[in-house]
């Protein structure tokens, strides 16, 4: 016997092609018996239905492209995990991609999600200034979900209070006596980098005192690009006292810098990090941080997303997430000189 058919559905329950095919097809206008007595054939047979037509027949494909950095990241997992759980709900599964932070595979990954004919994206862009990537953003044929991304202003967003979350940060530290206080984070061309060196800024101005001079680093948001940030601010002849790690990814390559300089947190350096983690908590110290729900905003975006799907003539809508700032022990008054 070969795989069973609609038609042997239908011949299985009574019914025409068409009631099968509505039951099938899980279309409203079907009398609840006779919907019982189709599903309970489909059930008998062990019919499963040919996803391709479906899809074809509808128009879609029931799928969403989610384009994150890096996947390994635990925080990102957690968005995206969050992500599925909510689209799981409506009958939608995601298509996960890793850009890498990296311009050509950020293009790459859109153009196959295109094929991929997804129903919509959301996604994590690398920049928000480059002309090819808000040129592809913003041709895109399907609707769009920005993850911590402003620009193109058509598109849905979800958003960090990075501003509010460093201004908090900063202010403690100089509530502590701290006056040198270094900032590393990502680029400004994209929210938040800029965020944060705003944030910053205003911490300053705020408490009356000048902003300092090459103490913000915006080289990246890696581990990497964090240890040599650091590593940097660490030769300078008048070293900052606290660092403020706006990365989440970035917290490792700032610890390895500064203890291969042999220098102890907080007695020697303050220092603060960007959304929990297992390695925040279990750190000796633990590390102070800002963070910020991860699941909650993975939710928000796929819930935005599926409501544009459902009515493309929705208002833009920009949901932000606020911060909060954990204290715990890796912040310390700065040693007299």
């Amino acid at each position: 016997m070969g795989r069973p058919t609609i038609k042997d559905v239908a011949i299985a329950a009574g019914v025409s092609l068409g009631t099968a095919s509505r039951v099938i097809n899980a279309q409203s206008n079907v009398n609840p018996t006779i919907r019982a007595r189709v599903k309970g054939a489909i059930a008998k047979l062990g019919y499963e239905p040919d996803t391709v037509a479906q899809s074809m027949r509808r128009g879609n494909t029931r799928t969403i492209g989610v384009l994150v950095r890096d996947i390994t990241i635990p925080s990102l997992a957690g968005f995206v995990r969050a992500v599925q759980s909510q689209l799981a709900e409506q009958g939608y599964e995601p298509l996960i991609a890793c850009s890498d932070d990296r311009k050509d595979r950020e293009l790459e990954v859109m153009q196959l999600f295109e094929r991929r004919r997804v129903d919509g994206l959301i996604m994590l862009s690398s920049s928000e200034t480059d002309p090819d990537l808000v040129e592809a953003r913003s041709s895109y044929s399907a609707p769009v979900v920005l993850f911590d991304r402003t620009t193109p202003e058509k598109f849905d967003s979800v958003l960090v209070q990075h501003f509010e979350g460093m201004h908090t940060a900063v202010t403690h530290l100089l509530r502590l006596g701290h006056k040198r206080i270094a900032l590393i984070t990502g680029t400004d061309s994209v929210y938040p980098g800029r965020e944060r060196v705003r944030g910053y800024g205003a911490a300053y101005r705020e408490a009356g005192l000048a902003v300092p001079t090459g103490l913000v680093r915006t080289r990246g948001f890696s581990s990497e690009s964090a240890f040599i940030e650091v590593t940097d601010l660490l030769n300078l002849s008048a070293p900052p006292t606290a660092i403020v790690v706006g990365g989440i990814s970035m917290i490792s390559g700032a610890i390895r810098a500064i203890r291969s300089r042999s220098l102890r947190v907080p007695q020697d350096i303050s220092l603060i990090g960007a959304a929990d983690s297992d390695l925040m908590r279990f750190l000796d110290p633990p590390i102070t941080t800002v963070d910020w729900s991860y699941d909650e905003i993975g939710r928000t975006a796929a819930r935005l997303l599926l409501d544009r799907l459902q009515n493309s003539q929705l208002p833009v809508r920009r949901v932000t997430f606020p911060t909060e700032f954990i204290i715990r022990g890796s912040c310390a008054e700065p040693q007299s000189p």
